[in-house]
């Protein structure tokens, strides 16, 4: 199953709300700094989001749990 958050063609600016999903903005701020979290553009000194990135981004790290049937056996 693959998840579509973002829209795919759109630039998100990093100061759009919708980003906050993912993380605060200070903390995407320390990923960009780490090199971790999703991939990113800059012009200049503003940060872009590609929608498609982010989407693939989610989906990477998603953790599948246990089947509900095997949990109720634990």
């Amino acid at each position: 199953m693959s998840l579509q958050v973002f829209e795919a063609d759109r630039l998100y600016d990093d100061a759009d709300d919708e980003l906050n999903l993912i993380a605060p903005k200070a903390k995407r701020a320390q990923w960009r700094h780490r090199r971790v979290g999703p991939p990113f553009l800059k012009f200049g000194r503003r940060v872009k989001y590609h929608g498609a990135d982010l989407n693939s981004w989610i989906n990477g790290n998603r953790i599948a749990t246990a089947s509900p049937e095997i949990q109720q056996l634990g």
